[in-house]
């Protein structure tokens, strides 16, 4: 028979056995900003099935949709706080302007430019990354959502023509980047929580919204959206995100998991995102709504009027010198 001190360390042993495979399990809360069922939804339920798998069940992701969590910005620093564990979201430039530099408008002229810049180790990716981890966040990955456009519910005058007096008001996300895009290409630009957009249309208070795309339009605003120009204004990133210091407390062999398993998540994202932005076009056009044709001549005389007169300004406010830096880095 084992003698007492024998049977004291066995016991040990096991408890500490017990804890050491315990220790990662649980559930992390994942916010994002659309509604059930749709592309972001439906990937983050697949990162789930995924998580979990590599993990075997020690990591369990429950999704939170529609901002259930909270505003985005909200929810960004919640998740650097462990309030919340992870996010696939926008960047908030609330919490840090610099962030506007992701939303520089026609910074990218086309998809294959655009997983360029993201793929690997980039100096793009690396300088988001960088101000997500300022603020206590892990950037696991991204999530390219579309090339953006304008909803209206109002016909705009001349609308390839970046030069010409729309005669509208747009709802533009709170951060200049945004607001000096609607006003530099003949529109109103009115800063609007986003919370408030869709009201805003409804009444008549805008004519319209810009800073999404048509992912995003039909995903919340298809009931007011009766005109749609694919202007290609911004390329839109969402990013997934996780608390540092939970990413930290695992042990190396599980956050190589995570790594592992965000990397299939954003790689599958890739493949779907340009088929996904026409089907999204179509959706609109399906639900009623007119897709204004612009030309690619009109999209690059956008292009060159924004960057000309637009991007200085945006600089000026996220800081020229670190801007400049990370505009130099962006891979042709």
């Amino acid at each position: 028979m084992m003698n007492r001190s024998v049977r004291l360390a066995l016991a040990a042993a096991l408890v500490i056995a017990f804890l050491a495979g315990s220790v990662h399990a649980a559930t992390w809360k994942v916010s994002h900003v659309r509604p059930q069922g749709t592309a972001i939804d439906n990937d983050l339920n697949w990162l789930a099935d995924a998580m979990k798998k590599a993990t075997d069940g020690k990591i369990k992701l429950k999704i939170y949709p529609a901002s259930a969590l909270g505003d985005y910005s909200v929810v960004q620093e919640r998740v650097g706080l462990g309030a919340v564990q992870m996010a696939c979201q926008p960047p908030a430039s609330a919490a840090d302007k610099r962030f506007q530099v992701v939303y520089f408008p026609y910074l990218f002229n086309n998809w294959k430019q655009a997983r360029k810049n993201y793929d690997g180790d980039t100096p793009l990716r690396r300088s988001i990354a960088g101000l997500y981890a300022k603020q206590g966040i892990r950037m696991l990955g991204a999530w390219p959502a579309y090339f953006g456009g304008v909803a209206l519910k109002n016909k705009p005058n001349a609308p390839g023509d970046p030069n010409a007096d729309k005669g509208l008001k747009l709802r533009v996300p709170p951060m200049k980047s945004f607001q000096m895009l609607a006003d530099h290409t003949g529109y109103i630009g009115t800063p609007l929580p986003f919370s408030e957009a869709f009201t805003a249309v409804q009444t008549g208070v805008v004519d319209g919204v810009i800073g999404s795309g048509a992912e995003g339009y039909y995903a919340s605003f298809r009931d007011v959206t009766k005109y749609y120009v694919p202007l290609n204004t911004h390329f839109e990133v969402w990013y997934l995100l996780l608390n540092e210091e939970l990413f930290q407390d695992l042990d190396s062999d599980m956050q190589q998991k995570v790594l592992d398993v965000a990397k299939q998540f954003e790689d599958r994202r890739w493949e779907n995102a340009k088929a996904d932005q026409a089907a999204n076009e179509k959706r609109l056009a399906d639900y009623g709504a007119e897709i204004i044709e612009v030309t690619p001549e009109q999209i690059d005389a956008t292009a060159a009027k924004i960057r000309k007169e637009v991007w200085p300004a945006i600089l000026s406010d996220v800081g020229a010198e670190w801007g400049q830096k990370v505009l130099d880095g962006v891979i042709k």
